[in-house]
């Protein structure tokens, strides 16, 4: 007896393994093939997973007919066991098939088949990929009917879905809802607050939780130290520290800790403590720990944002004498850092390392910061060379920063024509973006324009622009 379940188990991973490789390849004869011998050896309705992967390799093979496949292949789905669904349901959203999921999920909901917390959860997270909240908000609708809501898992995909749309105020009613809450649902809402910069809330939020009954897990301290960081509020930043140095045992095994970390003492100009963090976190007792480039990127940015221009470019030689390979992130701090320091040379020869060196592909913001840096040294030619360059390969209009950049070196070198142009392309983009108008006029300004200048207070004027007075804080304590 133990032999024939080992040839039928055997027989099974045999047939799955098949209809993955058709899946993959997208053989449709091949797959009719099978379907057919499992239809004539009644092996099809043996087992729930050769069921559930026969339906996603159909839906894979006809792609660009899913819903027609899809209502071919449930016609012959006799069973009403929602562990059989919720496996198609995992497939699909699993591999990115967002409409197939949630075809499913209307599916057996109009079949008179349980939908269960699983298959919720699912069709709310593939909502989410989507980008439509208002299949979630049908799903929100059926889990209040049908008594799901009192489920934090339930409720925690809900929160998910609303804060993934920036739909904070239904993500903080459906916290308060839930009766018995977890440290994930909480996360999610903190996730929201973040995306949204409701710094204040998130940190109300962090102090709920004790009461609640919610421990602290590693997001939910990177979720307060991005707080801290959003608020410059050093003094919360180092209480958080000294959580972590008393309660995590190895913070150096979370990058995205450590990272909150150096970026919370950067964001309150505490740069040598970021330093300091940053060195430490390249120890351990035992060993010497290799740093991920998301650190080495962390503290690249706390340099860039802090001035220490130098210091970005020596970190910088420091990272490629460890064999790290630099992201896309770290080119952009290290141009900018280039274009600060006079460095045209070397600026240069990073950004022409990313796709020779590296395999990445330049983006607009490292074009900006290439144009940046040839402005800076009075390389308009060259500058407008890198303009055209990035317009040749597909990046659109290029970017308010690109623009701004050849602008004000326009206006620094007097190419009027040349700054008129830019001032164009970028109003194009953004038509209400008050920094371009001033730079213009600043550009006008310095050659006596003032015809040119009472047009352009006339345009801002008609279109109800004004510039914003700067402003910037700090906590003060005592």
């Amino acid at each position: 007896m133990s032999e024939f379940f080992n040839f039928l188990f055997q027989t099974f991973d045999s047939i799955t393994q098949f209809l993955d490789d058709c899946s993959q390849t997208k053989n449709l004869k091949a797959t009719k093939r099978i379907h057919a011998h499992l239809l004539r050896t009644d092996l099809l309705f043996a087992s729930l997973n050769i069921h559930a992967e026969l339906i996603f390799t159909y839906a894979t093979c006809l792609k660009n007919n899913n819903e027609e496949t899809l209502t071919k292949c449930f016609t012959f789905v006799k069973s009403k066991d929602p562990l059989l669904f919720n496996v198609i349901i995992s497939n699909f959203c699993r591999n990115g098939f967002a409409f197939p999921a949630l075809k499913t999920l209307s599916f057996i909901h109009f079949n008179g088949v349980a939908v269960d917390t699983y298959a919720l959860c699912s069709s709310l997270k593939t909502s989410s990929f989507m980008g439509n909240v208002k299949f979630g908000e049908q799903i929100h609708t059926h889990v209040r009917k049908s008594g799901w809501l009192s489920s934090v898992f339930v409720g925690s995909a809900l929160i998910g879905l609303y804060a993934k749309f920036l739909l904070i105020d239904n993500a903080a009613v459906m916290f308060d809802e839930i009766p018995v809450k977890n440290t994930v649902c909480a996360n999610a809402l903190l996730s929201g607050y973040g995306e949204t910069t409701q710094w204040v809330e998130g940190l109300k939020l962090v102090r709920k939780m004790p009461g609640l009954n919610l421990d602290y897990d590693h997001f939910t301290l990177s979720a307060m130290l991005r707080a801290c960081a959003g608020l410059s509020a050093i003094e919360l930043g180092r209480q958080v520290h000294a959580y972590l140095i008393r309660n995590v045992y190895d913070v150096g095994r979370d990058m995205f800790l450590q990272s909150a970390l150096i970026e919370t003492y950067g964001k309150c100009d505490l740069v040598a403590k970021a330093f300091q963090v940053f060195n430490l976190l390249g120890l351990s007792f035992d060993v010497q720990r290799k740093r991920d480039v998301v650190l080495w990127t962390s503290m690249l940015g706390v340099y860039g944002r802090n001035g220490h221009f130098k210091e970005v470019i020596l970190l910088n030689e420091e990272m490629f004498k460890e064999n790290i390979k630099p992201d896309e992130v770290a080119f952009v701090t290290v141009i900018s850092a280039c274009g600060h320091t006079g460095q045209v040379k070397l600026g240069t020869e990073c950004f022409e390392s990313m796709t020779r060196d590296y395999k990445l592909v330049p983006g607009p913001e490292h074009y900006s910061c290439l144009v940046g840096l040839l402005c800076r040294t009075g390389e308009l030619d060259k500058a407008w060379k890198v303009v055209n360059e990035m317009l040749h390969k597909g990046h659109g209009n290029g970017s308010i920063s690109v623009w701004g950049a050849l602008l004000t070196a326009c206006q620094d070198h007097g190419n009027i024509e040349l700054g008129k142009f830019a001032a164009k392309k970028a109003l194009e983009l953004d038509p209400q973006n008050v920094s371009i108008y001033v730079l213009l006029s600043n550009l006008y300004a310095k050659y006596g324009m003032w015809d040119e200048i009472g047009r352009l207070r006339e345009l801002m004027k008609h279109g109800g622009l004004k510039k914003d007075a700067g402003c910037s804080w700090i906590e003060v304590t005592g």
